[in-house]
């Protein structure tokens, strides 16, 4: 959607204006170009995001704004308004009509260039007014406010009437426009001399605040920007309807722009019951959810530290009854707003009913794990820090959320369990109440072997290891006779079960050393065969001689021999070793050695190497590749190797983990594949 490209636009900009705070207090007149194009880049971008979504509620709204049935229509001249005049039902003539049919006669007696002279006029019982002696306008009763005679709203008009023409033949003298023509540029020009200071003020409001008030001082690099923007559009936004406003030509354009974004934004645009509502009615009520959002984070924060940290819960505890307040302050919060927006939320009672059903069985699982992280939460099974495992896992717990659960692993993976699983199947922890856990070690040694001796050997090892706890007592059990040894098992305790693994190691490498120091034999298994009769080795010698096939001469045709001719020539025969001849595989593995595989994955990503960029196949999009055809010429130039020599350097890298196939289902081939370096996935 066009809002998640403007949004990740908008945040590539902003942190690509981030600059040295050190070089720029150190210069207060620096202006980076890449600093002024970013703010550039997020005005049009901030520009873009507002129009868009107003434009589909703009036009339609501007169709129903520009139609003529309004009750009154101002009299204009020069672009000013004069009054407002209603329509004629006798003549059958709107007020939009009729005000412009007065707004003509007007600009033709401005533009004759006399003197203008406007009179009240009594003919036929109703009031006309008259400039020059020719009809202007009647005034009738409609046109009449409140208790106001005719005669006084004529007097009115004419004295309007006159001033308005009066001062539009001054606006046409060339004093004026002389006037008019400074004052722009001296607005311009001011305008322009705050962007080229707005710097050296943004640094002074910098340091003030970094002395007065430190506790904003990490706001201050996104509220700088977005204030600056602020003032600088409402400073064009002032300089714009000031100089427009001083001349009469672009004047009545700019009203007639002004009259109808005003009615296209006051027109109603939709209905709900009796009530309409406009574009003004929507951007208040989302500027109304947002600060009611932003008050209840700020509350929450306050509620945090204040109230609930005080009361020493543990921090899963404390996130949930946070997340559980923010929230149901915000549902409430939405529906106070809603009946103050003339919306009666029992009407909706349905609409949430139904949609309640729908959500239900669509989210099902969510609702599941959510109701299950409560329960890990309040009733407390597994804590964070605890080790567990769960069917194949294991590993630490590091944070328990509402719907999932954080484990890392021995192998410091981080897992996310959904919390249903804890629920519904058996959990192990080590660590519940008492972390101090078991360890238990097979050993095995050989028969004869003195069981005092061992026993003293096995537990001064134990007893010495600074992780194994000297209370409860280490002990040695003696389990079984076994087919090839006495079978032992040494239970020790520790406090750390998630180190059980290592422990065992470290204490199997002191218990060889130390069984081995006491001449205590460790032993394997083995079985003796005793033969009864002498003459069956003789029997066995004379079968083996008869069944034993002859060796098979292969013979070469002179075409396979030609075509190793040249790799063979290359290479030293060893005579005493018959002459043997190198395979492709000998030749390959000479080649290998030859290369050192680090320089050459330097030269290959270097700037003079294969070019490794961002390519399309059809609708997708893979970065950071090369081709595999583009390998093989680069390493042949290079290299000064053939084609089958520079597709096994290839396959060599692949081999060794150090490139692959961007879909890993090739192998190293001179195509138009696309391969990417290890280096590059991130």
């Amino acid at each position: 959607m066009w809002y998640k490209y403007l949004w990740l636009k908008l945040k590539k900009v902003a942190r690509g204006e981030q600059i040295n705070p050190s070089q720029a207090i150190n210069n207060l007149w620096i202006f980076p170009l890449r600093r002024k194009t970013a703010q550039r880049q997020i005005i049009q971008i901030l520009i873009i995001a507002c129009l868009l979504p107003l434009l589909f509620f703009i036009v339609p709204a501007w169709g129903k704004s520009t139609n003529n049935n309004f009750k009154t229509a101002p009299v204009e001249l020069n672009g000013q308004d004069l009054f407002q005049i209603k329509g004629n039902d006798e003549k059958n003539l709107t007020a939009a009509k009729r005000a412009e049919i007065i707004s003509s006669k007007l600009e033709d007696i401005l533009n004759s260039g006399e003197s203008i002279e406007v009179e009240i006029d009594q003919q036929n019982q109703e009031t006309i007014l008259r400039a020059n002696s020719n009809y202007l306008l009647t005034v009738t009763v409609a046109d009449v406010k409140g208790r106001m005679k005719i005669e006084e709203q004529a007097v009115i008009w004419k004295y309007k009437i006159e001033e308005a023409l009066e001062l539009a033949q001054k606006e046409r003298q060339p004093r004026y426009i002389f006037k008019v023509l400074v004052i722009s540029i001296i607005l311009i020009l001011t305008a322009l001399a705050l962007e080229l200071f707005y710097r050296f003020f943004e640094f002074k409001i910098s340091n003030f605040f970094e002395e007065r008030c430190p506790q904003i001082v990490n706001y201050l690099p996104t509220l700088l920007p977005l204030a600056g923007i602020a003032v600088r559009v409402l400073v064009w936004i002032v300089v714009t309807f000031y100089i427009t406003d001083l001349i009469p030509l672009i004047r009545n354009y700019r009203n007639q722009v002004l009259n109808i974004l005003i009615e296209s934004l006051t027109s109603d645009i939709f209905n709900l019951g009796r009530n309409g509502f406009s574009i003004l009615d929507i951007i208040f009520l989302v500027g109304l959810t947002i600060a009611m959002w932003k008050g209840v984070g700020y509350f929450i924060k306050i509620f945090r530290t204040k109230i609930i940290g005080l009361t020493g819960a543990e921090q899963s505890v404390q996130d949930t009854i946070s997340f559980l307040v923010q929230y149901g302050l915000i549902f409430l919060g939405i529906l106070i707003i809603l009946q103050l927006w003339g919306v009666d939320v029992s009407s909706l009672a349905i609409i949430a009913s139904v949609l309640g059903v729908g959500i239900g069985f669509g989210l099902q699982n969510i609702a599941n794990n959510f109701m299950s992280g409560i329960i890990l939460i309040f009733e407390r099974p597994i804590r964070v820090g605890d080790f567990i495992e769960v069917g194949d896992l294991e590993g630490t717990v590091k944070r328990i959320g509402l719907r999932s659960t954080y484990i890392t692993t021995l192998d410091h993976i981080s897992l996310i369990v959904p919390n249903s699983r804890f629920i519904e199947n058996e959990v192990l922890n080590w660590s519940h109440n008492n972390p101090i856990s078991r360890v238990k070690v097979p050993i095995g040694v050989a028969y004869g072997s003195e069981i005092k001796l061992v026993r003293k050997a096995i537990l001064e090892v134990a007893k010495s290891h600074p992780e194994v706890l000297l209370h409860p007592l280490p002990q040695l059990w003696f389990q079984e006779f076994g087919d090839s040894s006495l079978n032992f098992d040494l239970l020790v305790w520790t406090r750390e079960p998630q180190k059980k693994s290592k422990l065992k190691s470290e204490l199997n490498y002191r218990i060889e050393v130390s069984l081995r120091k006491y001449g205590i034999e460790i032993p394997f298994p083995q079985r003796d065969l005793h033969l009864k009769s002498p003459e069956i080795e003789q029997m066995i010698q004379t079968w083996m001689q008869k069944n034993t096939p002859q060796p098979v001469e292969l013979y070469y045709p002179d075409s396979f021999v030609h075509k190793l001719e040249r790799k063979i020539s290359d290479l030293e025969l060893d005579e005493k070793d018959n002459s043997t001849v190198s395979t492709t595989d000998n030749i390959d593995s000479e080649i290998h050695k030859n290369i050192d595989i680090d320089n050459l994955i330097k030269e290959m990503r270097g700037s003079h190497g294969v070019t490794i960029k961002d390519r399309r196949h059809r609708w997708g999009i893979y970065s950071k590749c090369f081709v595999g055809y583009e390998a093989v010429k680069w390493l042949m130039r290079t290299q000064n190797l053939n084609l089958q020599e520079a597709i096994s350097i290839g396959q060599l890298l692949i081999d060794r983990g150090l490139i692959h196939h961007v879909l890993d289902k090739n192998e190293f081939k001179n195509e138009y594949l696309f391969y990417r370096f290890y280096e590059d996935e991130q």
